[in-house]
């Protein structure tokens, strides 16, 4: 069963006045922009360095049960902060305008077994510019899943709920693998690319990096606690990414977040840009400390529209954005975590099934501006 498109009643005049208000937004930010900010996030890589330190220092002495325990639990925080509030957030380019050398997009690495320089490609470029767009944005369902029920129902489909908890825990290398598009280059020509071989060794040289500081020079430090590290440092690890997989996947993926197909994009303008942003988002709601530990990608719709602004600042651009979809008659598709992460689960499961009905409808474009379709959903509309 099919729904009407949630953005049928907007004229091409009103997508671009929502645009312009979009902007204003982005303005008032980018020029309020200051110390405070600046201190904010100083002082987020000070703690995480500080707590990953004193987590591998209890690591020592992991063969004691409470140290194992308490040791694991603060390198699991630590790790997320690094990918999540900072690696994720810096390479975006939020914190350029410090003019920091130490803290700059185009100096960051982070604990990752994808090189920052890929992952700003694959993220920064392709998949916030195609955002939800199938067959462009590979970000939706990580290239391995059927994410719509207009795509082709095929048996391998089967599997996709196995395929994306395996891709859950051990998301840095499905983000690494996907960054390398392995999928349309592991056939011999491809791989015999020079560019994509460089890029290849690049991955390997960085999963080596990784490997050999988490899983040999720390547990060996450890001495006698070598074995109950390797599983502390195996069980962090894991801890970020079931994380942040569950995190980005209720940002993009629960029932009520759209997808277009690729001719629905062509001729798009600045003001239909915004909106399929704020369409083929979702966020999740809960608490100060929650945001954090997302990255602030628990305000996914705002960041979506605003990738480059700091993120200590969605919250309270959060509450501006929420205004205009009420305003203009749009779903603010949001949650806690829990909720969230069901439905997009669910979402998971009912796509690995072949349609009960065939779908008419496609995504299309008319009267310029993009057209959705999309299933009933269980949201209410904003302002409704």
């Amino acid at each position: 069963m099919t729904a009407i498109d949630p953005t049928a009643h907007l004229t091409a005049e009103q997508i671009e006045e929502l645009g312009r208000e979009l902007d204003a937004i982005r303005d008032e930010v980018i020029a309020s922009r200051g110390e405070k900010d600046a201190a904010y996030i100083r002082k987020v890589i000070s703690a995480q360095r500080k707590l990953e330190l004193v987590s591998r220092g209890v690591l020592l002495f992991s063969m004691f049960p409470p140290a194992w325990l308490i040791g694991t639990a603060g390198l699991s925080v630590a790790k997320i902060m690094d990918n999540m509030e900072i690696g994720h957030n810096v390479l975006h380019g939020q914190w350029d305008w410090m003019r920091d050398p130490k803290i700059h997009s185009t100096t960051w690495e982070w604990d990752h077994v994808s090189p920052s320089d890929q992952w700003k490609h694959s993220h920064n470029e392709l998949h916030h510019t195609y955002t939800n767009v199938i067959g462009k944005d590979n970000d939706l369902g990580y290239g391995i899943m059927r994410v719509d029920e207009d795509q082709k129902w095929h048996p391998f489909h089967l599997g996709q709920p196995l395929w994306n908890f395996i891709n859950a825990c051990f998301f840095e290398y499905g983000i690494a693998a996907y960054d390398l598009e392995l999928g349309r280059n592991l056939n011999k020509r491809r791989r015999k690319n020079p560019e994509f071989r460089a890029r290849a060794k690049a991955v390997g040289r960085k999963i080596r990096k990784q490997v050999l500081k988490d899983y040999v020079i720390h547990p060996l430090l450890s001495g006698p606690s070598f074995l109950p590290t390797l599983a502390a440092t195996f069980t962090a690890n894991l801890v970020r990414n079931i994380w942040s997989h569950s995190v980005i996947m209720c940002g993009h993926f629960p029932e009520g977040v759209q997808v277009f197909e690729r001719r629905s994009i062509k001729g798009e303008t600045r003001g239909q840009w915004y909106l399929r942003q704020m369409m083929g988002s979702a966020n999740i709601s809960g608490s100060k400390a929650m945001h954090f530990m997302t990255g602030n990608l628990s305000h996914q719709i705002e960041h979506h529209l605003f990738p480059d602004l700091p993120s200590n600042r969605y919250a309270e651009v959060a509450v501006k954005v929420r205004a205009l979809f009420e305003k203009y008659e749009l779903e603010y598709v949001t949650g806690p975590l829990p909720k969230q992460v069901f439905s997009a689960w669910r979402k998971v499961v009912r796509l690995s099934l072949p349609n009960k009905t065939q779908k008419t409808n496609k995504t299309h474009k008319t009267n310029d501006k993009p057209m959705v379709e999309t299933p009933v959903r269980e949201q209410e509309l904003v302002g409704a």
